[in-house]
């Protein structure tokens, strides 16, 4: 009998305390709860770590030598579990030869299609080619009006040069006495052609003479058959007069010589027409061989397919000259950055190149002429006369220039110094690479066509534009391909239908998987799955609103109940609001966040929990509780101007930011959000700012109003460490000011422990049988790895000597246990500390511990971690701080608590920008620059721009439209909606009802 319900008895996992619950089964559960209060213990350290052991533990030893198993979370029994599969937050991959094609399983479709039903042309002249049999090329000469007459001639030279004496004779000696030069008959018997040998000849030896007719096939066939061997799998077919109208259809057949200037299937003016076949895949009018088309020969991570340029990552790294010359207005012996003219060596060879061309050093480098400054970067074949001092005299020596690029180069390849390799990095710019232009295939995978189209130009439309691509595609294939393709095409329709469903469209095939948000990532996972058709299944999810435009979020609610309704059992990990409205259960964990959390609050319905008095969800749900709007909105002290904005699908846009004032960048997703912050406004500012030529700011014309602020500092997700080692203790420097106060007791003082005792980084104070991390990995060969306690410290990190060392009574080891709200109340007298403490608490931080490991942070935390960081600096009141959706992960509750810390920084003079869905949030802006209107190509653009109440009465901009139900003293002159007007017949059809039931 199968169970109604996942049952869950005794999870004590993280911070649950003795949890029970039940999951109804093939429902969607939505678990939520204010940020640390035991959601994702509950869900996925607990329910989705117990359902995949299981999995794995039914597998055969064999299997799990392959499989790493996961540990048993600590829960006393989960019942009624199905297989188990975790769709995260996580980047979908990191590897750059990672796209959206091959992440979502597209491009393997792709490549199979294209192998299969593919049509090779030439690279070099875009002729179509292909490969015949002598059977085949027989067939198409008697395909031939009855009466043709033909000559079966063997191409012998190709454009060479030579008098060609000795081959006539072979000719002749082997039997052959009639010869085709460069368009003309010769008969060797009686004849020869007196050739220039510095000239580029032609030949092609005739093999037979016939009148095209079904008596003469034998005699074809072993002429074609002598002629493929003597020219060597190359097949010529002259005919002398072809007949009008005449159309030589396949694809094999390509006309040369005489019919260079015409039409395809057309005999030339001097009615003269040359066919060719070949026996090999090659282009018979370049002479280029074409390798067998295969499935790797499209795969850009096979020698086969790949780009040899650039090994199929699309780009190269090659020296810039922007960067060896940062400042053209600077004199030529100090311009060249990478060359320091206080070198001996470089002064030596500026002195005497510059004395070559008879210029001044002093002389600015734009003021020189293009061709000069074009050969001091690229070097020159005059040769310079090199002389210069030693101690031993004057020595000199007489060779080429090869120029500051062309010198940097060299060495970046020949040197085995990583110094020196680092150093001339520094001048490098990542380029598309100019061999396949950023398509990563080689020209030969590039030159294959699918109805007209090759698969890189595939690659390069969206999903919503390669779902249009693809559809009735079968109409445009002959009869054969049809049916080779029909399957195939199939699985990629469906494929990029999915990706549709959860609004992805905008997204190319060919975009680095490493760029997507983590949103994007989850929800390409999501459209796989999908895909995949699975039942039975228990899917977990984590925040899967996260980057999405409300606008978009009703399609991802109802991919949601798809899978939810074809069998699957859901739970979700949620504070959107309209994912809880439409969930079946909602499972609210509380009361409060970390060592205050990890119970049950209320476990019911959408109405339920509305209902439940201790449910801080319910009261944001009912509106009990708001985040409200501010009454003013702040004048900004100035602006920041972008002008001409073009990177990826931004168009020309022109955007004024505030100084001085609190900015929301809104959109739907795919707008243009992260490319108009990321790429051009940060990296522009970091360059012209900082000086900073590591980054490439996107293309645009200018940024304005630099001198408006003191510095920019971007806050995004990224981890704030890559080992456990790394805690928020030790990245907002609280620690140091700890571990100065345990140097400060009576104890250390008197055993000389001064504050590096107190680290679990160095040896000393730690405890050196785990290397201060404080647990030890078991090696358990085909079972899981196994994390255990430290047996020499019991998970202290430390030593015995170092924990003898007590303040009020706690070890170094206990401090670090503590929560940011227990420690800010430990650390009571200590301003310092409690300071930094209040920081921490202030971003909605307060129940994570202080030697929490980074690696186990998420996204939204990590970025928290940071702006509290940010937040401790010494502040000028001048600072852009740029912030990549905030309020990832928060709970309505430290929501508000991070709009406070945003207006506070605000309030000191600072400008704040951040990309942002949330409305709570954007509502409180005082500034919104809203993309769109969609996304991909058709986004890119302004729709609405000005104070939250301005957009929102904007028609056409989706924020404003969900912005007024936040606004409620905002009216939309005009149509409203249809989204708007469905709410309003909702509305009245309630009131109706009611007031009938009155």
């Amino acid at each position: 009998m199968t169970r109604e319900y996942i049952e869950v008895r005794g999870a004590e996992e993280h911070n649950l305390k003795d949890v029970d619950v039940t999951v109804p089964r093939e429902e969607l559960t939505v678990v939520t709860g204010l940020s640390g209060s035991g959601k994702s213990s509950l869900a996925f350290e607990t329910i989705y770590a117990e359902g995949q052991r299981r999995y794995i533990e039914s597998l055969s030893a064999y299997a799990r030598n392959f499989l790493g198993q996961m540990d048993k979370p600590q829960v006393e029994n989960v019942e009624g579990l199905s297989p188990a599969i975790s769709i995260d937050q996580k980047n979908a991959a990191n590897n750059p030869r990672s796209t959206v094609g091959t992440v979502t399983e597209l491009h393997d479709y792709l490549r199979l299609l294209y192998a299969r039903v593919g049509t090779p042309h030439c690279p070099e002249c875009g002729r179509e080619v292909g490969e015949q049999s002598a059977q085949n090329m027989v067939r198409r000469v008697l395909d031939l009006p009855e009466g043709t007459k033909a000559k079966l001639a063997a191409p012998v030279v190709r454009d060479q040069k030579g008098a060609f004496e000795d081959l006539f004779d072979d000719l002749v000696s082997e039997g052959y006495g009639r010869v085709e030069v460069d368009g003309e008959s010769y008969d060797l018997t009686m004849d020869r052609p007196d050739l220039d040998e510095n000239y580029d000849h032609t030949i092609d030896v005739v093999v037979d003479r016939v009148k095209v007719s079904e008596d003469a096939r034998s005699r074809i066939t072993d002429s074609v058959e002598t002629a493929l061997e003597r020219g060597e799998g190359v097949l010529k077919v002259i005919l002398p007069n072809p007949p009008e109208d005449l159309e030589l259809g396949g694809a094999t057949a390509r006309a040369t010589g005489d019919l260079a200037d015409a039409e395809d299937g057309e005999a030339a003016a001097d009615d003269r027409l040359i066919v060719e076949f070949s026996e090999e895949l090659a282009c018979t009018h370049c002479g280029i061989d074409i390798s067998e088309i295969e499935t790797r020969s499209f795969s850009f991570n096979s020698p086969h397919g790949a780009c040899p340029e650039c090994e199929g990552i699309g780009s190269t790294q090659e020296v810039s000259e922007d960067l060896v010359i940062e400042d053209p207005s600077k004199p030529l012996k100090h311009v060249f950055e990478p060359w320091s003219y206080n070198r001996t060596y470089y002064s030596r060879q500026l002195d005497n190149v510059a004395d070559h061309f008879g210029v001044d050093l002093d002389t600015p480098f734009e003021d020189l002429d293009e061709e000069i400054r074009r050969q001091f970067l690229w070097g020159t074949d005059d040769v310079v006369h090199f002389e210069w001092t030693t101690k031993n005299g004057t020595r000199e020596k007489t060779e080429a220039f090869e120029g500051v690029i062309e010198n940097l180069e060299r060495r970046y390849v020949e040197t085995d110094s990583d110094r020196a390799r680092d150093h001339i990095e520094e001048y490098m710019a990542v380029t598309t690479c100019p061999a396949c232009e950023g398509t990563r295939l080689k020209a030969e995978s590039r030159a294959v066509l699918v109805d007209g189209t090759s698969i890189t130009e595939v690659n390069e439309l969206s999903i919503g534009d390669a779902l249009e691509h693809f559809e009735g595609m079968e109409d445009h294939l002959d009869e054969r391909d049809t049916k080779i393709a029909e399957e195939i095409l199939k699985e990629i329709r469906a494929r990029l239908g999915f990706m549709c469903e959860v609004g992805l469209e905008y997204l190319t095939l060919d975009r680095e998987a490493s760029t997507l948000s983590g949103g994007e990532s989850q929800r390409i996972r999501l459209a796989t799955q999908i895909g995949s058709g699975l039942v039975g299944v228990l899917y977990v999810l984590d925040e899967p609103s996260i980057g999405l435009h409300q606008r978009d979020n009703d399609r991802l609610l109802n991919t949601l109940e798809e899978l939810r309704d074809i069998g699957n059992t859901l739970i979700v990990v949620e504070h959107d609001t309209e994912t809880m409205r439409r969930a079946d259960t909602i499972i609210d964990m509380g009361p409060g966040p970390g060592k205050r959390g990890g119970e049950v609050v209320v476990n019911g319905d959408f109405d339920e929990v509305i209902d439940c008095e201790e449910s801080v969800t319910g009261d944001y749900l009912s509106g009990e509780k708001v985040i409200p709007v501010p009454e003013t909105r702040r004048e900004p002290n100035g602006t920041i101007t972008i002008t001409g904005a073009r990177q990826h699908n931004l168009k020309d846009l022109d955007v004024d930011l505030p100084v001085g004032a609190f900015t929301a960048i809104t959109g739907v997703s795919g707008s243009g959000k992260s490319t108009l912050m990321h790429d051009i406004l940060y990296k522009g500012l970091a360059r012209g700012m900082n000086d900073n030529t590591s980054v490439d700011p996107g293309d645009h014309d200018t940024i304005e109003g630099l001198d408006q602020i003191e510095t920019v500092r971007l806050i995004d997700q990224s981890p704030i460490g890559r080992t456990p080692r790394s805690n928020p203790a030790t990245y907002t420097d609280v620690f140091d000011h700890i571990r100065e106060l345990f140097a400060e007791t009576s104890l250390a003082k008197q055993r000389g422990y001064e504050k590096g005792r107190f680290s679990f980084n160095v040896k000393g104070g730690r405890c050196e049988g785990c290397g201060g991390q404080g647990t030890v990995k078991i090696d358990m060969n085909f079972l899981s790895d196994v994390q255990v306690p430290c047996e020499d410290c019991g998970g202290a990190r430390y030593n015995d000597e170092t924990l003898d060392v007590t303040f009020k009574g706690e070890t170094i080891a206990d401090v670090l246990d503590m929560s940011v709200d227990e420690a800010y109340d430990f650390f009571e007298s200590h301003g310092q500390i409690r300071r930094r403490l209040k920081l921490l608490k202030d971003v909605g931080l307060g129940y994570m511990r202080l030697g929490q490991p980074s690696t186990t942070l998420s996204g939204g935390e990590a970025q928290r971690v940071k702006l509290a960081e940010e937040l401790g600096k010494k502040d000028s009141g001048e600072t852009l701080y740029l912030l990549d959706e905030p309020t990832t992960g928060l709970h309505p509750e430290d929501e508000r608590k991070l709009i406070d810390v945003l207006h506070r920084l605000t309030d000191d003079g600072n400008t704040v920008v951040v990309i942002e869905h949330e409305l709570d949030l954007v509502k409180n802006a005082d500034h919104v620059v809203d993309l769109g209107p969609e996304g991909g190509e058709n986004g890119g653009e302004v729709v609405a721009t000005g104070t939250p109440e301005e957009v929102a009465r904007t028609d056409g901009s989706y924020t404003g439209e969900y912005l007024r139900d936040l606004l409620p003293a905002v009216e939309l002159e005009g149509p409203r909606s249809d989204r708007e007007l469905a709410a309003a017949v909702s509305d009245a059809e309630t009131e109706a009802t009611g007031a009938d039931d009155d």
